[in-house]
């Protein structure tokens, strides 16, 4: 959220998607994920530059091993660093811009298949838990943009954001984020006919059941 918040048109761009593909729902479900293409775009941008465990678990080499003209002997902890994989300017153009397009038409995934991207690290040690964070992501971010326009408070831009990222289980941002949630239009007004249409059908059953029920359509 807080990149959404330091580039309004990537932010823009990802309303756009999910509202257009919402087609006046009340709720975001998994089920509309699938075609969600610039949101998967966000998560993974978002992934490279912010990793939630930079330097991956450690892993201890079982053999004698030559990489890159470096002996790595046997019983050796290995540490790779994500953070520095995902900014690398031989795999990435730009790397120091937040640029979610670059993953669109790309087939790099964040599962471990493409070195160039493993914030959940790779191999039978990568992270169990890729598929459900992936899930938990997409679902959060794309109910948060579709029934609120988010800003900045007033007087603070983009570029004023502490990026200073803190320590713990996994990496979080220093200082929290605050931001002004205005709930959009088009939300609302869904949300209003899909209650007025509830309330219609109640009375219908309601008339149904005691034919001196009014069965006048309600508007508030």
């Amino acid at each position: 959220m807080t990149e959404l918040l330091r580039h309004p048109r990537a932010m823009e761009e990802l309303q756009n998607e999910v509202r257009q593909l919402a087609q006046g729902k009340s709720e975001i479900t998994e089920d509309d994920l699938g075609n969600m293409q610039y949101l998967k775009a966000v998560i993974k941008e978002t992934l490279r530059l912010h990793p939630p465990v930079p330097p991956l678990l450690p892993r201890e080499s079982i053999e004698d091993v030559e990489l890159l003209r470096y002996h790595i002997p046997a019983k050796t902890q290995v540490i790779v660093n994500a953070w520095t994989i995902g900014r690398d300017p031989l795999s990435w153009e730009n790397p120091e811009e937040y640029r979610p397009k670059r993953f669109l038409n790309s087939n790099i995934d964040v599962k471990g298949l493409n070195f160039e991207l493993i914030p959940f690290g790779a191999g039978r040690r990568g992270c169990p838990g890729i598929a459900f964070a992936n899930v938990v992501n997409e679902l959060a971010i794309a109910r948060l943009v579709h029934k609120f326009n988010f800003a900045l408070p007033e007087g603070i831009k983009g570029e004023d954001l502490d990026m200073t990222e803190g320590t713990g289980i996994t990496i979080r941002r220093k200082s929290p984020l605050v931001a002004v949630a205005t709930p959009c239009s088009s939300a609302r007004e869904a949300y209003t006919n899909i209650t007025l249409h509830n309330i219609n059908n109640q009375l219908r059953v309601a008339f149904q059941q005691d034919p001196g029920t009014s069965t006048q359509p309600y508007y508030p």
